[in-house]
C-alpha cells in the first residue's frame, strides 16, 4: 500500500505546483457564475403537474361562455365546448407541456387566481366557443404571459395541430 501513498502524494504535489489558489478560486467563480444561468433555460412548466380541477366553492358563471371569469386571458377554443373540461383535454388530444398564465379575478369569492392556459393538441381546431380575451397579455418577448404563440409546438410530436385551450387553476394570487 506504500506505492499507493507515494502515487497519491506525488500527484497531489504535482497538482499543487501547476495550479495556484487564484486559479482554483477563478474556476469556482466560473462554476457559480454559470450556475446562475440555469433558471434561464427553457423548461416544461406544465408537464408532470396534476391539474387542480376543484373550482372555488363560489364559481359563478358559465364555463362555456367567453365572459366566464377564468377566461380572462384565453385565446382560442374553450375545451369545455369541445368534449373536455376546464382542466382536462378532450379524448384523442394531448395537453401541451408548456403554457401561458394569467391572473383572473373570481367575482364569487373576491379572490384572484393564477390560471394556466394549456393548449390541447392532436386534432384539427374544435371550431366551437372561440374566445379571444387579452387581459394581461404581454408581448412575444415575454412568452410565459403571451397567448399569441402556437403552444402545441412544445409537444414531443412535431407539427401536431391545435384543438382547444383549458383554463386550469394552479394557485391563488397574493
Amino acid at each position: 500500500m506504500k506505492w499507493l501513498d507515494r502515487v497519491a502524494e506525488s500527484s497531489a504535489r504535482a497538482l499543487a505546483r501547476r495550479t495556484s489558489r487564484r486559479h482554483v478560486l477563478a474556476g469556482l467563480a466560473s462554476l457559480l457564475w454559470g450556475a446562475t444561468g440555469v433558471p434561464l433555460l427553457p423548461v416544461a412548466r406544465g408537464a408532470g403537474t396534476t391539474p387542480k380541477s376543484d373550482a372555488p366553492s363560489t364559481d359563478p358563471g358559465d364555463p362555456s361562455s367567453c365572459e366566464y371569469w377564468r377566461h380572462c386571458a384565453i385565446d382560442g377554443f374553450i375545451c369545455g365546448c369541445c368534449g373536455g373540461s376546464q382542466s382536462m383535454c378532450p379524448p384523442g388530444t394531448d395537453m401541451s407541456p408548456i403554457t401561458w398564465i394569467g391572473t383572473c379575478h373570481n367575482p364569487g369569492d373576491g379572490h384572484d387566481y393564477v390560471i394556466s392556459y394549456n393548449d390541447c393538441c392532436g386534432k384539427s381546431p374544435c371550431g366551437r366557443c372561440f374566445c379571444n380575451r387579452n387581459e394581461g397579455d404581454s408581448s412575444l418577448f415575454q412568452p410565459g404571459k403571451s397567448n399569441d404563440y402556437n403552444w402545441c409546438s412544445g409537444n414531443a410530436k412535431a407539427n401536431i395541430p391545435y384543438h382547444c385551450s383549458t383554463a386550469r387553476i394552479v394557485g391563488t394570487a397574493k
